[in-house]
């Protein structure tokens, strides 16, 4: 399937500084940058900017930034689920990831993490896609935000929305496992019914089975 990669770019003021926002960026674009030292949600920092270039890399990944200078100081990722997730057992070709968006601590809130998603939906970029996301609350940054587990549920459902992803229900095991996690979703206008149909049957798996 054709995933369009339409290279976008946008300044954004945060306090004195001028930060560069755009994407998809190129893996050796990204091998040359610097990774801020608070961009640790997932892995170490040097770890993290690795495994963003592997997933530039990727037929369908592409990877969204915001730099202050050669500094990625905040990013966006979409792929393919991982081949063990359950999502992935659709074999859904126009099915992405949201995989995971963070922004460091000293540059939140001047809607930093607003922007680099909705950048990557220009230019219809994900007409032809449903994206989706698995918001889980053990990937919050609850102590750094100050905020409880519903807060920040909130606060995440309140981003993905300037996007157009909505709640879906799910008998997803891990999603079930918490009542604040949560399946937002986004389904491109371009998407046939075939597809939509087969993302039904992906996200009850039980109701499903035979």
């Amino acid at each position: 399937m054709n995933h369009r990669k339409i290279p976008v770019s946008h300044l954004h003021r945060h306090k004195e500084r001028t930060l560069t926002v755009g994407g998809p960026l190129p893996s050796p674009y990204l091998a040359g940058l610097t990774m801020h030292a608070d961009l640790d949600a997932f892995r170490k920092p040097h770890e993290q900017l690795e495994a963003l270039t592997e997933i530039a890399d990727l037929p369908e990944g592409r990877v969204i930034t915001a730099l202050d200078g050669t500094t990625v100081v905040g990013y966006v990722t979409f792929h393919y689920p991982d081949e063990q997730e359950l999502w992935s057992q659709g074999g859904m070709k126009d099915l992405i990831e949201l995989g995971a968006v963070e922004v460091a601590d000293d540059y939140r809130g001047s809607g930093l993490a607003k922007l680099l998603i909705a950048s990557a939906f220009e230019r219809e970029q994900l007409e032809n896609c449903i994206v989706f996301t698995t918001e889980y609350y053990w990937h919050w940054d609850l102590k750094g935000s100050g905020l409880d587990v519903w807060a920040y549920r909130h606060m995440m459902e309140k981003l993905m929305k300037t996007v157009d992803m909505v709640w879906y229900a799910t008998d997803d095991p891990e999603i079930c496992s918490h009542p604040a996690n949560c399946l937002m979703v986004r389904i491109g206008k371009e998407v046939p019914v075939s597809s939509q149909e087969a993302f039904d049957r992906v996200r009850f798996r039980q109701r499903f089975m035979y």
